[in-house]
């Protein structure tokens, strides 16, 4: 790595490194350390009475120091939280040789490296539960320092909000805000929960082919790869509802599975190429039953998360207590767009679109006119639970027709606060109305939508063994997560979010900085210092701080340059 893509920061962390190594210490020990015990742990069950926690040991971040001559202070993060040492030069280094408290604590050891200690808890005179420290080791060093983030009374101050930081390193965001951490934990918990529920049924989980030949199950564009030794494309899965009817036709009653799903569309707040979804298909059951579990399910959710089925989100308070509000998507839209959309035919749909400002292409089939304008039109109305039922038949090929009503189909989607949670059928298990239906959708293919449905001939074949009547539930993980941790976006409730790729800062050449009006001698300071363009620098906006970072840079490095003035610096900025 080039000197000047350091900061001073890392120079500093790299020659303290170094330092280390000279005297004998390995800054990355493969030995074990024999953690026993945790922060959590500690700060809920401590006793002075009991005078438990004796013989503690703990490993963790280095987040704080307070240097106090002869005795220190300094802060330990592990994966529960934050606990305060107290250490003593004497103790740590109870010998004459007192460089490891002297030189390794004092100077060379960092925020953010990884530290073991052991010792014993105890209160000190403030009333602070901490751990006085008799052994410390160094388990790994940090060549990187972390965003500082304050902490006073409880209160944060300067925390790392940027969203383009926190999802491209969620490494140091995990690290900088331990309240990120809870919001997995409790992603974790949800999905435990349904799958508690799933199993005391005696739902069977499986797992199902993520490459496919066919990418079925779902309206949608898929990613393409190929595979060499076959000779074939091969697609990441768009659903796994066609394997999962699949084990339905073989004898299972039921079967779930939680699986990341790849469509390769659009990405907003509440679209992710790579995704999570729950799909579970019940045989002998119908889109009604499936309703009642549903309401079922999420109540479970709410009440395991949170202890009450009414959940804040979005500055809203969603009530998840049963019964949820039921209502026909033809009904819906009569209700909030004034269009009976079972008496038009698809151009005049399109027309009605085109008149309310929706905008459509020539693609676009009866069924994704009528998706565009529910979703334009009805959705953003529906805050608190509701089932969307009984939809067109052209907005669902593989769905049971509706039993009184051949134009609709028996499904339902749940809505929240505008964004559908859950899409549920009454599974379609007629071989020849299914074949037609693909064709159809062949038809909208043909016309130019890269969303419309693949024909399975194996599928389709599977049903013609016979299938029994079953119902089947697609749950959009990440959207329910965002709901049950309050979160704005699905990034937030995804570890590793699909990013931009990140553009390499080429930094500008001395010629550049030169014809800026900056000498040529300072040219490697400010590089080091984190300022590589000269657009970087023209965007401080306090030349003061400038001007302290380069004289310490220059004091500090010993380099006995002539420091410029704060005018000059400021000069550098504004010209």
């Amino acid at each position: 790595m080039n000197a000047f893509e350091l900061s001073e920061q890392e120079i500093i962390r790299r020659q303290a490194l170094a330092e280390l190594i000279k005297l004998g210490i390995d800054p990355y020990p493969a030995a074990a350390f024999p953690v026993n015990t945790n922060t959590r742990e500690i700060i809920d069950n401590y006793s002075v009475e009991k005078n438990n926690f004796q013989d503690v040991h703990l490993a963790g971040r280095l987040m704080n120091k307070r240097i106090m001559g002869s005795a220190s202070f300094a802060e330990i993060q592990d994966e529960k939280g934050r606990i305060q040492l107290y250490i003593k030069r004497d103790e740590l280094c109870p010998g004459e040789d007192k460089t490891f408290y002297n030189t390794v604590f004092k100077k060379l050891l960092d925020i953010g490296d990884f530290i073991g200690v052991k010792g014993f808890v105890f209160i000190t005179k403030m009333g602070e539960i901490s751990v006085h420290v008799h052994q410390l080791i160094v388990l790994s060093k940090s060549l990187k320092p972390l965003p500082v983030v304050k902490e006073k009374d409880g209160v944060v101050y300067d925390a790392v909000t940027d969203p383009e930081f926190r999802y491209r390193q969620r490494y140091v965001d995990l690290i900088v805000n331990p309240a990120v951490k809870e919001v997995f934990r409790m992603r974790t918990r949800l999905i435990n929960s349904m799958r508690q529920l799933f199993d005391s049924r005696g739902y069977l989980e499986v797992e199902t082919p993520v490459l496919q030949s066919i990418p079925g199950g779902a309206a949608a564009r898929p990613f393409v790869t190929h595979h060499n030794t076959l000779d074939i494309p091969l697609y990441l899965r768009i659903a796994n509802e066609l394997y999962l009817k699949r084990l339905i036709v073989g004898g299972f009653e039921g079967v779930y599975e939680f699986s990341k799903d790849f469509r390769n569309e659009g990405m907003d707040r509440m679209h992710n190429p790579e995704f999570t979804v729950m799909e579970i298909y019940i045989a002998y059951k119908d889109y009604l039953w499936m309703m009642d579990f549903v309401e079922e399910m999420i109540e479970k959710v709410a009440f395991d998360l949170h202890g009450t089925n009414k959940i804040p989100y979005d500055n809203k308070l969603i009530d998840f207590t049963r019964p949820f509000k039921r209502i026909s998507m033809t009904d819906a839209i009569y209700q909030y767009a004034g269009i009976n959309v079972s008496d038009v035919n698809e151009e005049q749909l399109r027309n009605t679109c085109h008149n309310l400002g929706i905008e459509t292409d020539a693609s676009m089939g009866k069924g994704k006119l009528i998706d565009r304008l529910f979703g334009e039109m009805v959705e953003p109305h529906l805050i608190q639970p509701t089932f969307i039922m009984d939809y067109p038949v052209e907005m669902s090929p593989l769905c049971k027709k509706h039993r009184k009503n051949p134009g609709l189909t028996e499904r339902f989607e749940l809505i929240v606060n505008g964004k559908e949670l859950c899409n549920a059928y009454s599974e379609l298990n007629d071989p020849i109305d299914q074949r037609e239906r693909f064709q159809e959708q062949m038809y909208l293919s043909e016309k130019g939508d890269d969303e419309a449905m693949y024909i399975d001939q194996d599928f389709l074949r599977a049903l013609e063994y016979g299938m029994p009547p079953a119902s089947g539930l697609g749950v959009g993980i990440d959207r329910l997560a965002m709901i049950m941790t309050n979160q704005p976006s699905i990034q937030d409730v995804l570890f590793f979010p699909q990013m931009r790729p990140e553009k390499a800062e080429k930094p500008d050449s001395k010629e550049k900085f030169v014809n800026a009006g900056i000498p040529e001698i300072w040219y490697p300071v400010l590089q080091q210092i984190g300022y590589s363009t000269v657009e970087k620098l023209k965007k401080i906006e306090k030349p003061g701080k400038l001007h302290q970072e380069i004289c310490g840079f220059n004091k500090k490095n010993k380099l006995n340059l002539q420091n410029p003035s704060q005018e000059e610096v400021a000069g550098w900025i504004a010209g």
